[in-house]
């Protein structure tokens, strides 16, 4: 029985991996992407927003809105991860400049109206800074009822790629963070621990390279560029593609294994704000608030990816 696709948001800040979790969401029927928005992280979120632009170009997506979202935290300094994506957020091959424009509405009045014209509940997807969300549910928690979840990538169950203990999106605006934690709407965590799990390894950039359209070819070049920093920053030797970890749940929902548990940030630590803190084994005994992402199969998840990826590129070309 076919089921009617699961109506969602993707609030963004595009990096290379935002790209791959977009072209996703596109791509997938299982999924109807109702709107884009964006937030600083990976690039100032000038970037993020031209970079939203020209993937949904790329992926002959022009109809799907996308608003611009926060610049900055909810309080405190700007963290960007430039470092890693490079200055655009997206360096690496050319693609199309934007066929389209973005909305003038900020981000948070388009997930609101797009979520109160919705007939069905509203996943919204978070793999950025959780700035935007938090200040929507402080704003217009009216529309907290027809939000089915948020899940996003952030945290980890131990340690950290920003700080030695702090992810960046957690870092990046913790107390934005705690915030939707503590609004109780239902939340999925998708953190480094599960991440680190779903490797570009040298044969997925491989297949994308002998995919026979120009999107898996600019797929190959982002893992190029991605991977080389996470060589130089990090040591890896395959670079990390985390956030489309959140979009392969959804479409497959057998992708990731869960475990309920209690979950804070620190948001007061000299040298820890931003940690996440994932009670796995209920030793403060306090009740489980979100869903952890614990254990990913990366061989459904690549051959997911890269059949989407390769579908859409069929289409596109």
């Amino acid at each position: 029985m076919m089921h009617s696709p699961l109506p969602i948001i993707i609030d963004c800040d595009p990096g290379h991996d935002d790209a791959i979790a977009l072209l996703l969401a596109v791509a997938s029927p299982r999924v109807e992407l109702l709107g884009v928005t964006t937030c600083f992280g990976n690039c100032a979120v000038e970037d993020g927003t031209r970079n939203a632009l020209r993937i949904l170009t790329l992926a002959g997506e022009t109809s799907v809105p996308v608003a611009q979202g926060a610049s900055g935290p909810l309080m405190g300094a700007t963290a960007l991860g430039n470092y890693v994506h490079g200055t655009s957020g997206l360096d690496g091959p050319d693609i199309p400049e934007p066929a389209f424009l973005a909305s003038e509405l900020p981000a948070v009045q388009l997930i609101k109206s797009l979520i109160e014209r919705s007939h069905e509940s509203v996943t919204l997807v978070v793999t950025g800074p959780m700035t935007n969300a938090a200040e929507l549910f402080r704003d217009h928690p009216e529309v907290m009822g027809n939000v089915r979840e948020v899940i996003f990538m952030g945290g980890s169950t131990s340690g950290g790629n920003h700080t030695p203990s702090a992810e960046f999106n957690t870092y990046a605006d913790p107390e934005a963070l705690q915030q939707v934690i503590d609004s109780g709407i239902p939340l999925r965590m998708v953190g480094l621990n599960l991440t680190h799990q779903a490797l570009a390894t040298p044969d997925v950039v491989e297949q994308m390279r002998a995919m026979n359209h120009p999107l898996g070819q600019i797929c190959a070049e982002w893992m190029g560029f991605f991977g080389s920093s996470y060589e130089s920053v990090w040591s890896f030797e395959s670079p990390p593609v985390h956030d489309p970890c959140t979009v392969a749940a959804l479409v497959d929902p057998t992708v990731i294994q869960w475990q309920s548990s209690f979950l804070a940030v620190e948001l007061e630590g000299k040298w820890s704000r931003g940690e996440t803190i994932v009670d796995l084994h209920n030793r403060y005994s306090f009740a489980a608030n979100a869903q952890i992402a614990v254990t990913l199969d990366r061989s459904a998840y690549w051959n997911l990816v890269l059949g989407s990826i390769d579908q859409l590129g069929q289409k596109t070309r």
